[in-house]
């Protein structure tokens, strides 16, 4: 099953060398999650022929402009486009009021439900759930309100083992009583179902935006499979991130080496840089598994 993230911005602020504004897709099987939508956004969506039809939850982590506003815009194509299936966004407070105003202001009437969801940023809580995930709102800390989000994938359905199959020359009736979740009895002797069949590891997905170093947000993200950090600046900027609440190669790479991230995705780069390889090196010399993201890749991490 189809577990990856795509990126389709990677700068902070302003684009800049080709770089557009924060925005990544996360596909789990057929679903599409967006998490943010910065400034061209759609076009992004166009670029790398992603099926946009496929979304139906978006994902803001604040209302700092590079990070949604590419959203009303995104909406009205959905419009013209002849969605009908309804659209909900989840952010902190105050997006249903900027988007109303849109519509309001525009004389635009969406020909589906948009439904907005208000995520509190001081908490670590589960916001939405459907067959395939689970997402758990971030604490994050920068200078409004910023909430990062944790996918987790379902447990799957347990699979049974070919090697138990030939083992125990199984019949095909043994072999469905086995995957409807029954144990097997063998001449009188039963075999538990779990030592006949395996369960997928459950993948997850860590987004952390906009934020100061925060070792607070370590237990919400242990042992994700991959984890998305910003990484405004190189360690020598550290007091500009300070004093701007951002983070550093190096702190989004400490970050991924204590929470035991498998993977780590740097983004959010400033402008000054023109090339992020600079970033990347650093947050390597502490986490060897760091990549700087790269619009139009699609990064995923299987455990062994």
């Amino acid at each position: 099953m189809q577990f990856h993230v795509t990126v389709l911005g990677t700068n902070s602020a302003i684009p800049a060398f080709g770089r557009y504004l924060s925005a990544q897709i996360l596909t789990v099987q057929n679903n599409l999650y967006l998490i943010d939508c910065g400034e061209g956004t759609q076009f992004r969506i166009r670029d790398f022929r992603i099926k946009s039809s496929k979304i139906n939850q978006i994902f803001i982590s604040h209302l700092h402009g590079d990070h949604y506003l590419g959203l009303v815009g995104l909406l009205g194509s959905f419009n013209l486009q002849g969605r009908k299936k309804t659209l909900t966004i989840f952010s902190p407070p105050g997006l249903q009021e900027i988007v109303d105003a849109h519509l309001k202001y525009g004389e635009t009437k969406l020909g589906y439900e948009l439904k907005f969801i208000v995520v509190d940023a001081t908490q670590y809580q589960k916001i939405f759930e459907d067959k395939l995930v689970e997402v758990f709102s971030i604490p994050l800390k920068h200078r409004i309100a910023t909430s990062g989000y944790l996918f987790k994938e379902k447990p799957h359905p347990r699979n049974i083992d070919s090697a138990a199959i030939k083992k125990f020359n199984l019949t095909v009736e043994q072999i469905k009583q086995v995957k409807a979740g029954n144990d097997l009895l063998i001449a009188d002797t039963s075999i538990p179902n779990n030592k006949l069949t395996y369960r997928k590891k459950r993948r997850s997905f860590a987004y952390c935006s906009d934020t100061v170093y925060l070792e607070s947000i370590l237990p919400f993200i242990q042992n994700v499979d991959i984890l998305y950090h910003e990484a405004t600046y190189t360690d020598n900027l550290r007091e500009a991130a300070e004093r701007y609440m951002h983070s550093t190669a190096l702190q989004a790479a400490t970050i991924a080496k204590k929470s035991n991230a498998g993977k780590l995705l740097l983004g959010h780069f400033s402008s000054r840089y023109e090339k992020t390889n600079v970033l990347e090196d650093e947050a390597r010399s502490v986490f060897q598994n760091s990549f700087a993201a790269i619009e139009g890749e699609s990064y995923t991490y299987n455990k062994d």
